[in-house]
């Protein structure tokens, strides 16, 4: 199984998702691995189009239960709920938020901000500045702390939220809805996440994306998982 396909419709992009388990939207180090690289011109960006791939991953996290952050070199992916869990365990090196916090090797920064998310999410992203005092003049880093948080699989985008018209119709951006994957993934989620070591998921990671990816270096790979 290569990692081919065209995205058309939101349908083939959750179909995507299921069937690869590690989907990033933008081009990345890896060329052909990302939904840019495989989408139909009139899905992607357009002003003559009513909806495309933009409009579609909030449908799409909901459709597939999958992960979607910042996982792959500060880009977004969707990953499959079959694969986060080791994708999480590897990058958590098998620790807890809890326990990395014992361990101290957790900056503060990123502490209250897990923190604000554990406690209140799931939350979005204005709400959560605004809870955070990340504005001008108040705490800086909310970016910084957030790559890292999804990067180690701690936190993760849950939906996107539009803005409704005075018809009830969406418009705009969607906003980001964060939440920690322990709540919006549920109890699978929780019962597979430390299921391995981080180096049996590691491996599984790995050998996985050799079969999509036959013509990509093993260290490329290597350095797109650590």
């Amino acid at each position: 199984m290569k990692f081919e396909f065209t995205v058309r419709t939101q349908e083939d992009l959750a179909d995507a998702v299921r069937t690869f388990g590690f989907v990033p939207l933008f081009a990345n180090s890896v060329p052909g691995f990302s939904v840019s690289e495989h989408v139909a011109p009139e899905a992607w960006f357009s002003d003559d189009r009513e909806e495309g791939v933009w409009e579609w991953k909030g449908p799409v996290i909901r459709a597939t239960g999958c992960a979607y952050g910042k996982f792959f070199e500060r880009k977004a992916v969707f990953i499959s709920p079959a694969w986060f869990p080791d994708f999480a365990n590897l990058r958590r090196d098998g620790y807890d938020f809890d326990a990395r916090c014992d361990e101290g090797l957790v900056p503060f920064a990123d502490k209250l901000l897990y923190d604000l998310v554990e406690t209140n999410g799931p939350l979005l992203s204005r709400r959560l500045k605004l809870l955070g005092d990340y504005r001008k003049g108040g705490r800086r880093g909310f970016d910084l702390s957030m790559n890292r948080l999804q990067a180690q699989g701690y936190v993760v985008i849950r939906d996107f939220v539009y803005a409704l018209d005075r018809h009830g119709l969406p418009y705009g951006w969607g906003v980001a809805e964060y939440d920690i994957p322990k709540r919006s993934m549920g109890e699978d989620f929780r019962a597979a996440v430390y299921r391995r070591t981080p180096e049996e998921s590691y491996a599984r990671i790995l050998e996985h994306l050799q079969r999509l990816l036959p013509d990509t270096a093993t260290d490329t790979l290597e350095r797109l998982i650590r």
